[in-house]
């Protein structure tokens, strides 16, 4: 068994789609980390928005507080936007992410027209109340879990070899940021997750349960917001099972805890 296997990084990306934050330690909960994914912009059909067809949204950071998020565009970061971890609007809206329907809270419209300004069309800004019990597809739950606005499943598992061993590959190295990942390992050999099955990282358990299907949000440069055809297509040459271009393993907890940046990852 590898005894080589260290966290390196964990993420979350509290508004679904915005920039991501680096964080040393994170409360693992069943829909995934705290605060991760649990906003989301909609557009007036209560659909989410993304990258995938609004790359400038990488161009909006987030930066968690003691009691609120603060927004800004990376262009001008003094006119920022604080979002309050408690507040939540009264209205209802059901909102749609992928196949699934959802009720969630508009938070204010004072915020949507921030972010409508920002990115230059209607949006809204809703929050996952506890309430909302979003479940994970059950061929893939072992216990009824739900999840938060994130596509499908609570958390992302890559390792920082196999982003190596592609990045050996391209003209043009990528980091990890275009693959959003929650958390990153350091040691073994490149695609090592592929093969897990159930793993411990500092005292909490988890299950790698599915690759990740990848997408065009991972040819968005996160620091320009410009779209191109790498890394998928270097990935597709190599990394495709059937339609589908895999990199990194979707992962369930199965305990809750805190888990670290230098945590020690264990096969199980």
């Amino acid at each position: 068994m590898p005894d080589s296997l260290i966290i390196q990084d964990l993420y979350i990306y509290p508004i679904k789609s915005l920039g991501g934050i680096r964080l040393t330690e994170a409360k693992v909960e069943e829909r995934g980390f705290e605060y991760d994914r649990r906003w989301m912009l909609i557009d007036e059909n209560g659909q989410f928005i993304s990258q995938r067809t609004f790359p400038n949204m990488a161009l909006l950071r987030v930066e968690i507080g003691t009691d609120s998020l603060s927004v800004y565009h990376i262009s001008n970061p003094s006119e920022l936007i604080l979002i309050s971890f408690t507040e939540e609007g009264e209205e209802v809206s059901s909102v749609t992410v992928w196949d699934d329907d959802m009720p969630a809270r508009l938070v204010n419209s004072q915020i949507d027209e921030w972010f409508s300004n920002a990115l230059g069309m209607k949006v809204r800004l809703v929050k996952m109340p506890l309430s909302t019990e979003r479940k994970v597809d059950p061929k893939y739950a072992l216990n009824g879990e739900s999840v938060s606005f994130a596509d499908g499943m609570p958390y992302l598992l890559i390792g920082q070899e196999s982003l190596a061993d592609l990045n050996e590959k391209l003209e043009i190295p990528v980091p990890m940021n275009r693959f959003r990942p929650n958390i990153v390992f350091s040691g073994g050999k490149a695609f090592a997750e592929d093969s897990w099955s159930e793993i411990q990282i500092g005292e909490v358990d988890f299950q790698v349960v599915k690759p990740c299907a990848r997408c065009v949000m991972t040819t968005v440069d996160q620091d320009t917001g410009t779209k191109a055809a790498e890394p998928l297509k270097t990935l597709a040459t190599y990394r495709k099972v059937g339609k589908k271009v895999l990199f990194g393993q979707n992962v369930i907890a199965l305990s809750s805890g805190i888990i670290k940046v230098g945590d020690k990852l264990k096969l199980r």
